[in-house]
């Protein structure tokens, strides 16, 4: 099947997938959505710069500072060489622990030529709009000829470590091949090597950046403000989008495990469980393509106690998600249908929200 196929069927079968949990109308007498930016093209990642000045990125590789009290946005210059195709192009961007000290931004982007890419890591340093001594950090391998399953989140930990994540580049089998680095979560240093303290650092047939693996497309990643373990949340195919606990080493599945099916409704396998293998602790069957997570950040509260949010991209709304030791208790949708949601970012109590079709940047307000 040809990718303009295949981006074709996703969008037939998307359109008819419905989610598991209780409505809720557009605005309500709790949260509305209020329109920063319009016109924005295929957004993707968000970052604060400071507490007045946001940072997002585009997928065709344009790079814009927001000012919260002008209202008005600039763009920065100097940023990597994209390769905008498919799903690959420019995507997410943190900024480093230490940003207020040496102004180091870390990107996410597709790398290499139309024909052989994958998601490689970047970092520049931000002078007033211009990013200088912009280098790219590490490159993500096999380069594959596919437009599918990128990743890619950015995430640094306590301990300044960064992860990255990569999906299967469209080639489910090479998440269980533990030689490269797709359907795979990445850990490194913060200059790209490789820490020593990786789980397979030393092991022959593993390639050392390795943090998690079995992992589909992972395009949603925060670290639980009290435990301070990291949550992501992946892209199934047909059904089995997934939310995950990560821990070093642990292997979860994907293909040979899933709660999905293939496109045509065949079964991809019979065992939505194995030994060995980390169990999701919630799914969403059918799909909702979960993009974009943020755990939420007090005084800022939500309606029915939810801790952490979801964007869809799919099925076009914010998904609170009430999260326990124990897993999901509950879930709910907001402002459905108001457009698909990339990405979330709490910063001192505020929510910012970007959304594509229509490419917009939101502020998520209490109404008191």
């Amino acid at each position: 099947m040809s990718y303009k196929n295949f981006l074709f069927s996703l969008l037939v079968i998307f359109s008819s997938c419905k989610s598991d949990d209780d409505k809720t109308p557009l605005e309500t007498s709790d949260l509305r959505l209020e329109e920063l930016l319009v016109g924005l093209e295929n957004p993707w990642g968000i970052c604060a710069l400071d507490s007045k000045r946001l940072l997002f990125t585009e997928r065709n590789g344009k790079i814009w500072i927001y000012h919260l009290d002008e209202k008005t946005k600039t763009e920065v210059t100097g940023g990597p060489n994209v390769v905008n195709m498919g799903q690959g192009g420019l995507l997410d961007v943190k900024p480093h622990p230490d940003f207020e000290t040496n102004g180091y931004l870390y990107f996410t982007y597709a790398a290499g030529t139309p024909n052989q890419t994958n998601t490689a890591v970047g970092r520049g340093v931000l002078q007033g709009n211009n990013l200088s001594n912009f280098q790219q950090i590490f490159q993500a391998l096999p380069l594959s000829s596919s437009g599918a399953h990128f990743g890619s989140r950015l995430l640094f930990d306590d301990e300044g470590f960064l992860y990255v994540s990569v999906g299967d580049r469209g080639n489910a089998q090479w998440a269980q091949d533990s030689s490269n680095h797709a359907g795979k979560l990445l850990r490194l240093n913060d200059d790209g090597t490789t820490p020593a303290s990786n789980p397979f650092v030393g092991q022959n047939g593993f390639a050392p950046e390795i943090f998690t693996m079995g992992n589909r497309n992972i395009q949603g990643m925060d670290i639980h403000p009290q435990t301070r373990v990291i949550y992501t949340h992946e892209h199934g195919p047909q059904g089995g989008d997934e939310m995950n606990r990560m821990q070093a080493g642990k292997n979860y599945g994907w293909p040979l495990v899933t709660h999905g099916v293939n496109y045509n409704g065949t079964p991809i396998t019979p065992d939505t469980t194995l030994p060995g293998y980390e169990d999701p602790i919630h799914h969403w069957t059918p799909s909702v393509a979960p993009c974009g997570m943020a755990f939420v950040q007090s005084p800022f509260s939500m309606p029915n106690g939810e801790n952490l949010l979801v964007g869809t991209l799919a099925a076009q709304h914010i998904k609170g998600v009430r999260l326990e030791s124990s897993g999901v208790l509950s879930t709910h949708r907001y402002f459905e249908g108001a457009g698909r949601f990339r990405e979330i970012l709490f910063v001192n109590g505020r929510c910012f929200i970007i959304a594509e079709n229509p490419g917009k940047l939101y502020e998520l307000k209490e109404i008191k």
